[in-house]
């Protein structure tokens, strides 16, 4: 077969460049109607041309088809064309299956995605009756990175409405300090949009969206419906309180209903990680936590290994970034070590995730052992999973099943798949998984398997925590394609 000429490539290149920009318009407009497209489980609503190009390729790369902007092009398009009602649609799979159904007679991409949208075709049943009132409270790194990701979705405004931030005024001039914190991040860059300040009424105006800036010394002290908010999820990200009476007092402020907490809670407080036991969430429930970053990443995996494998045990090492509980330079600190200078040093500590690890995956109680490394980075952590399976195995039949679970199991929003030999860890800087399975990285021999799980631990955690909100408000989009490749999950 004849080598493609160098010249090929460029003309190649405009081309899908060209289909990728005529795709942006047709996803915003999708988007404004609650239709959310994806590729292969990545979003590619808010992406620039280039991101949906990279989209592509990776698909290409991971998935192993022939997946471009040629094919998905005139499926986009066509979807444009036609009354859908709110949904989630992964354009990268229904086209796959378009391209799949062309090899066997000639079917046009209209009467092919109307065939597939049937079920949502004309079906204008907004994700919830009124928008649900959402109030951040701690506006710390988390917290900042909630009220980025809140903004983006608010989407035709029927979902997620955040309307508030509470904190302790720090001087005269927080409330621009504050939307400065927002604006700019020395990790995740600039915000994605516009914000202005009116320091008159205490807001700061995001894409649009009024965030009224509630000063206040404790959760019970403020008057939600003051403020015109009524039934509010509260995220409280500070830490300051994890056990069922500290959290409890959120409730008692006027317009609060629910309260939900960004670290492990203690006693009996549910702690969910979203595709893992979303289902133990009741409407009942007032009170949930979204466990810690590390739980989130590491049981998505454990729970797919001991389900295609089964394990016998195991011990979780986590090298984890350094966090503002830490201290910059030597000082005292409570707990052992943690007071030596984070930029500085690795530092040895206890985690807390292996325990927590089996009360979401019971079955693997007494399986588990598990420590951490805090190192000198700001972001993105790594896992590594040390596990005796039940049965011998190999390294390709280990990385096929985990790469198969990425793309096409009810984990994929949680667990991604790297198979690029040079990553590191900030090129993960942003990434919307629970954690990315190193590929490259994963040893086995006979039944004894090493797993490398990556994970933004602010960002990826942060849209965990999203997702445990958007389904206790109860948002439910029909999904296309919904069936789902069975991966004993």
């Amino acid at each position: 077969m004849a080598l493609p000429s160098l010249d090929d490539y460029f003309p190649d290149w405009k081309e899908r460049e060209a289909l990728a920009e005529a795709m942006i318009p047709l996803i915003g407009k999708l988007y404004r109607k609650n239709v959310v497209c994806y590729c292969y489980g990545r979003a590619m609503y808010n992406q620039s041309v280039t991101q949906l190009m990279k989209t592509h390729r990776y698909v290409r790369q991971i998935a192993q088809n022939e997946l471009s902007e040629f094919e998905s092009y005139p499926i986009l398009e066509a979807m444009s064309k036609l009354d859908l009602g709110p949904s989630h649609i992964d354009v990268g799979k229904i086209t796959t299956k378009y391209m799949e159904e062309l090899e066997q007679g000639e079917i046009s991409a209209e009467e092919f995605v109307q065939r597939e949208c049937a079920e949502v075709l004309g079906r204008h049943v907004p994700p919830l009756p009124e928008p649900q009132d959402v109030v951040l409270y701690g506006f710390g790194r988390i917290g900042r990175l909630l009220a980025r990701l809140l903004v983006e979705k608010t989407g035709s405004g029927h979902q997620l409405r955040l309307r508030a931030i509470v904190v302790r005024k720090g001087s005269d001039d927080d409330l621009q300090k504050r939307a400065s914190l927002l604006r700019r991040d020395s990790i995740h860059g600039s915000f994605q949009g516009t914000l202005r300040v009116d320091v008159e009424n205490s807001c700061i105006i995001a894409n649009g969206n009024v965030i009224r800036v509630i000063y206040a010394g404790s959760p019970a002290e403020v008057d939600y419906e003051s403020y015109g908010i009524k039934n509010a999820i509260i995220i409280d990200n500070t830490g300051a309180w994890r056990d069922e009476a500290g959290l409890g007092e959120h409730l008692k402020s006027k317009g609060a209903a629910k309260v939900i907490l960004t670290a492990p809670g203690k006693g009996a407080i549910k702690n969910i990680v979203s595709g893992v036991n979303s289902d133990l969430m009741e409407t009942s429930d007032t009170i949930l936590a979204a466990a810690s970053c590390t739980t989130n990443a590491i049981v998505p995996p454990l729970k797919a290994m001991n389900e295609g494998f089964g394990i016998a045990h195991g011990h979780m090492e986590t090298v984890h970034a350094y966090t503002n509980d830490q201290n910059l330079i030597d000082n005292y600190h409570k707990k052992n070590r943690r007071g030596r200078g984070a930029p500085l040093n690795m530092v040895i500590t206890e985690t807390g995730a292996s325990s927590a690890v089996v009360k979401l995956l019971p079955e693997l109680d007494g399986k588990l052992t598990g420590n951490a490394i805090r190192v000198p980075t700001p972001n993105v952590s790594l896992a590594i999973l040390n596990l005796t399976l039940e049965r011998e195995t190999t390294e390709e039949e280990v990385s096929d099943y985990l790469r198969n679970v990425s793309l096409f199991s009810d984990l994929q929003r949680q667990i991604d798949f790297t198979t690029s030999p040079e990553i590191v860890s900030s090129d993960l800087v942003g990434n919307r998984h629970a954690c990315i399975i190193d590929g490259e990285a994963t040893i086995v021999k006979d039944n004894r398997a090493v797993l490398y799980v990556w994970y933004d631990n602010e960002f990826g955690y942060a849209c965990q925590v999203v997702r445990v909100v958007q389904k206790w408000a109860g948002i439910s989009y029909p999904l296309i394609p919904s069936d789902v490749v069975n991966l004993g999950f």
